[in-house]
């Protein structure tokens, strides 16, 4: 948790049921990346396993991958601990990525006159379900 809060200045969880199973939604506000990195990173996970998803962030060669996987990771262990959902169990059912507010800044040029620095800033939203088995098919 602690290392979650330094990727941004808001986090929030919320669990919520479905009629469909059970599943746990986090929302990671004010992450320093533009939102075409992070989305680059998100469209690739989407719709896989737990297990699955750890492994191809853990490869991927790209910076945003890695507040990604904290944040996919933190939401399986509370999936875990307040639930007692069963992490093998899990699949990313949504995940998104929203922009957010643009820090604008000024650095210092020649003669007196400043130049603008923009930096990009996302809210990164994940969803995690769990895989319900019908009794009824088997």
């Amino acid at each position: 948790m602690k290392n979650l809060k330094k990727l941004g200045h808001n986090l929030m969880k919320r669990n919520s049921n479905s009629s469909s199973g059970k599943e746990i939604k986090v929302l990671a506000q004010h992450i320093g990346m533009s939102v075409s990195k992070a989305r680059r990173v998100i469209d690739q996970i989407r719709g896989r396993s737990y297990e699955e998803t750890l492994m191809i962030l853990h490869f991927m060669p790209y910076k945003a991958s890695y507040p990604i996987y904290k944040l996919v990771y933190s939401a399986a262990k509370n999936a875990n601990h307040n639930m007692g959902l069963n992490e093998a169990d899990l699949f990313i059912s949504k995940a998104e990525v929203n922009r957010s507010t643009i820090i604008k800044k000024a650095r210092p040029r020649a003669q007196g006159h400043s130049y603008p620095i923009k930096r990009t800033m996302c809210h990164i939203t994940i969803v995690l379900e769990e895989k319900s088995i019908d009794q009824s098919k088997i």
